[in-house]
């Protein structure tokens, strides 16, 4: 998990801070407006193979995983990078009970003006609270029912 999420932190960052890769490549994942779990694999190709699967290969190499466990493991992530962008924050979720980096963090990162926050995914948030890209927001009920992500900007909702 460590090893998959350092790497995806830093590919991630990288797509957002070259113009040409974001351009190019990343800006086809942000394409979607509202959250929905499908934009979880909704990206370029160079993207997903620099980002996803290369990830994917370092974990597996750096872990010793048996190909069964790796299988396993390898879904899992995935399931979670979908629940990550289904904008749905269900209080019954495990996997917001489990991980500091669920739906509502990750939306921060969709929202408009997000893209410089939030770039940690898909398990932990350690990268953005170390390198002072971390975003704290809060779950604010929405006017005819729900929840919406409200971002903090200092000490102020935006």
């Amino acid at each position: 998990m460590l090893v998959l999420d350092a790497w995806q932190y830093f590919m991630h960052r990288l797509m957002h801070s070259v113009p040409y890769m974001y351009r190019r490549f990343h800006s086809w994942h942000h394409r979607v407006a509202a959250p929905y779990a499908y934009a979880a694999q909704y990206g370029h190709p160079v993207d997903a193979v620099l980002t996803e699967t290369l990830s994917g290969a370092a974990a597996y190499l750096a872990s010793g995983m048996s190909p069964r466990v790796a299988a396993a493991f390898f879904v899992f992530a995935t399931v979670k990078g979908v629940d990550d962008h289904c904008g749905v924050a269900a209080p019954w979720n495990p996997f917001h009970a489990a991980f500091r980096n669920n739906t509502a963090y990750h939306d921060v990162h969709h929202q408009r003006g997000g893209g410089r926050r939030n770039f940690s995914q898909p398990f932990f948030v350690v990268w953005d609270r170390l390198l002072g890209t971390h975003t704290p927001y809060a779950l604010r009920q929405r006017d005819g029912g729900g929840l919406e992500v409200k971002a903090f900007k200092g000490r102020q909702m935006q």
